[in-house]
């Protein structure tokens, strides 16, 4: 590796001719010749694609969810970072979704669609080399985390939502919460009472706040933070901020379900440590199909080892139909790994990966609950006819295999490098000579 350029001398810059030598290696040149084959590969094994039988009417609420996040680093030592999150939801019906021109449309149009129907969230977290008065940054971040969830412009909605789904409230047993890591002590036993927001570890006798059952803590040094914190922050809140939509019907106007579509860009999964919230979430899905009700949840995959699979295999794909692939095939043919093991997603995942083609235009990798806990790739999925039946009426013309919920909620959400990134680094140094005039 070359030496980089520091603030006295240049870096150190690669030889120009040093590649002749590699190239005269008889083994190299074996090697490139073999590359040469510029066709498709094919999968060894075909998956069973099914032909789509989508319901006859559109379901007549569509809800949307997406989030972005923003890493900003100062340009002078000790390169302080912060980072900014942001999420949106945004509802659409029928009625709406139909005005809009999937081509062109018009933005007066979407600008009055968006003014009514979307709810956003926004925070920040420091990362390095950030002073909080009377505070270890480790700590302070756990706070801001807690904060967050109670978001005023959200009324705290959030927070009862991710209580609600930790304690599963849905349930008339009073459940504490799954043990989990204390950040003080590291005992493996810390848990809080029923519906409790704040309380001590029961080994160490420290603070102890309801969000840190999610692990946060377990990724963060006393002085410093991975900007992974935020994009995790971030897939979680976009989770959250879904089943805020689910919860309000479900605990006041459970027919709306039965008529509801909630989409989220990215897959129906929490990984790691935050996994604790995955079984609650099946479960209440698992409980609401088998109270008639099936909750119609699906999320779009748009790049990854999936999205790179489905260009493979979507031309040879029949028009209208779906496949769902199952633990031998993902492990075989999309992650060529062994097959050995627990079944693919068992921990992390709350849907099934499902590949959809409405047409040779339209191509997508779908996410859709089975709740089914014991089996995460049961492809009996949760309200499949209505999820087909709605998709038509969702497209986007814009964007390829585009979903109009997702690009709504991502022009409500997005944080992009220029020019949002300048001005919050601007915000962020106006806040900076405010408290230190």
């Amino acid at each position: 590796m070359p030496y980089t350029s520091g603030e006295r001398l240049p870096g150190e810059r690669a030889s120009r001719l040093g590649h002749l030598d590699v190239l005269k290696s008889p083994l190299v040149k074996k090697l490139c010749e073999s590359f040469e084959d510029s066709s498709a590969p094919k999968p060894t094994a075909t998956g069973q694609w099914q032909a789509i039988s989508a319901a006859p009417k559109p379901l007549a609420f569509v809800f949307g969810v997406d989030g972005s996040f923003q890493p900003i680093v100062s340009e002078t030592k000790p390169y302080k970072a912060i980072a900014f999150v942001k999420t949106a939801l945004v509802m659409l019906d029928q009625p709406a979704l139909s005005a809009i021109d999937k081509a062109e449309p018009h933005p007066f149009m979407i600008r009055d669609i968006l003014e009514r129907s979307q709810v956003y969230h926004a925070t920040v977290f420091p990362l390095r080399y950030i002073d909080i008065p009377g505070q270890k940054l480790y700590d302070a971040i756990r706070h801001v985390i807690f904060d967050s969830f109670r978001d005023p412009s959200l009324d705290g909605e959030i927070f009862q939502t991710f209580k609600w789904l930790a304690y599963e409230k849905w349930d008339s047993q009073k459940r504490s919460l799954p043990d989990f890591q204390c950040p003080h002590c590291e005992s493996a036993h810390a848990t809080l009472p029923f519906d409790a927001d704040t309380g001590t570890c029961p080994a160490c006798g420290k603070d102890l706040l309801v969000t840190d059952m999610l692990g946060f803590h377990q990724v963060m040094a006393e002085d410093s933070a991975p900007d992974s914190i935020a994009t995790d922050y971030m897939g979680i809140h976009e989770t959250l901020l879904l089943f805020t939509g689910i919860r309000h019907y479900w605990e006041s106007q459970r027919e709306v379900l039965r008529n509801a579509l909630f989409v989220k860009d990215g897959p129906l999964s929490i990984r790691a440590q935050y996994s604790k919230l995955v079984n609650p979430i099946r479960r209440f899905l698992g409980m609401a199909r088998g109270q008639g009700i099936e909750v119609c949840v699906i999320g779009q995959e748009k790049s990854g080892a999936f999205w790179d699979h489905l260009q493979l295999i979507g031309d040879d794909a029949p028009t209208g139909s779906f496949f769902i692939p199952d633990h031998t095939y993902i492990r075989e043919q999309i992650q060529h790994r062994p097959v050995a093991g627990a079944a693919y997603g068992k921990d992390t995942n709350y849907g099934a990966k499902v590949f959809v083609k409405l047409d040779d235009r339209y191509k997508f990798v779908l996410n859709i609950p089975n709740g089914d806990l014991a089996n995460p790739q049961n492809p009996n999925v949760l309200g499949a006819s209505n999820i087909f039946g709605t998709l038509p009426t969702i497209l986007s013309a814009r964007y390829e295999d585009g979903l109009l919920p997702v690009e709504l909620a991502h022009s409500v959400a997005s944080l992009s490098t220029y020019p949002s990134a300048k001005v919050l680094a601007m915000f962020a140094e106006a806040t900076k000579a405010s408290q230190h005039p």
